[in-house]
Formats: structure tokens, C-alpha cells, sequence
């Protein structure tokens, strides 16, 4: 018995992985960037976590929220240039839901 691998085959899966995750990497990174210097900083309030793994205070939680605010309030940009940056975001993200979704359809079709 035999086992013969197909490289060229090996050789597509991997270029099409790579530029998959390349390009839906990218265009997170970009539209979280474009977010920030569009003013709305995506804060993520601390969890909880009732089973002892760590327990947030609601001192630690006004001092996120305020860093937050502040954050937002340092942007040098004009309201239209958050604007245009704001939408760029949106783009972007649309274009790292299209590039998983294109992925899938691969999956799907071969």
C-alpha cells in the first residue's frame, strides 16, 4: 500500500488559508483603527466572573468607563472626518464578514 499526497493540491489549500486569514485579520485591524480615530472606541466593560477567577470592582469599572470617555474626546479629527472614518470602519468590517463568508462558500462548494 501506497500513500502519495498531491502537493499541488497541498500547496492551493495553503495559499488560499493564508490569504484568508491575512485578509480577514487586515481588514479587522483596519476597521478597528478607523473606529478609534472615528471617535467611538470600542471599550469592552470588565466581566464579572462569579467563580473566583477574578471579581471587578465597580471602582475598577468607573475607571474603564472614564478612560473610555476620555479616549473619545481625544480625537483631533473634524466631525466629518469621523464620519469618513466611521463608514471606512463599517466597510471594512462588511469586507471581513465577506472574506469569512467567501471562505465558507469554498468549503462548501469543494
Amino acid at each position: 500500500m501506497t500513500v502519495t499526497i498531491d502537493w499541488i493540491s497541498f500547496l492551493q489549500v495553503f495559499v488560499v488559508a493564508l490569504t484568508g486569514a491575512l485578509l480577514v485579520v487586515g481588514f479587522y485591524a483596519i476597521a478597528v483603527r478607523l473606529l478609534v480615530r472615528g471617535g467611538k472606541v470600542p471599550v469592552v466593560a470588565p466581566a464579572e466572573f462569579t467563580d473566583a477567577i477574578a471579581i471587578i470592582s465597580e471602582k475598577e469599572r468607573a475607571k474603564a468607563a472614564k478612560a473610555a470617555a476620555r479616549a473619545a474626546k481625544k480625537s483631533p479629527l473634524t466631525d466629518g472626518q469621523k464620519l469618513v472614518a466611521r463608514i471606512g470602519a463599517y466597510i471594512s468590517f462588511a469586507l471581513c464578514g465577506l472574506a469569512v463568508l467567501g471562505g465558507l462558500i469554498l468549503i462548501v462548494i469543494q
